[in-house]
């Protein structure tokens, strides 16, 4: 019996470890996309987990969801979702290291990286705490 509850500890251990090293390099990614936000879209970010940015060809407003996928959304003038577009780098990232690549394509190449993006169906729930309207 007490084999059994060493492993059991063990791996409960491992699983501790496992999150603890995950809160860390959600953390850092946090901190480096808090560094590239403006002061409204840092206030936007601490307040809703989202904030907004302006697309470099079109001059088209889109809100970043706090996530690594479907989490995009582009707003017309009025603030109500339009569309949906999915697109992230490749590779097992941080949601802060996602979103400011999001940020970064869309605020210096909006045309290429809508090219790459998938679109999604605007009536899916927004991810992030709060919907991207209110």
């Amino acid at each position: 019996m007490r084999v059994g509850l060493g492993r059991a500890a063990a791996t409960l251990a491992s699983i501790w470890d496992r999150w603890k090293a995950y809160e860390r390099i959600e953390a850092r990614g946090l901190e480096l996309l808090s560094a590239w936000l403006s002061p409204e879209q840092r206030s936007q970010f601490e307040t809703y987990k989202r904030f907004d940015v302006i697309g470099s060809d079109s001059g088209k407003r889109y809100r970043i969801c706090y996530g690594t996928s479907t989490n995009v959304y582009e707003m017309d003038g009025g603030g109500r979702v339009v569309l949906g577009w999915c697109f992230r780098p490749a590779g097992s990232l941080a949601a802060g290291d996602v979103m400011l690549a999001q940020k970064i394509a869309l605020e210096t190449d909006e045309r290429a990286t809508l090219m790459v993006a998938r679109p999604f169906s605007s009536s899916l729930p927004p991810r992030s705490d709060l919907h991207p309207c209110g």
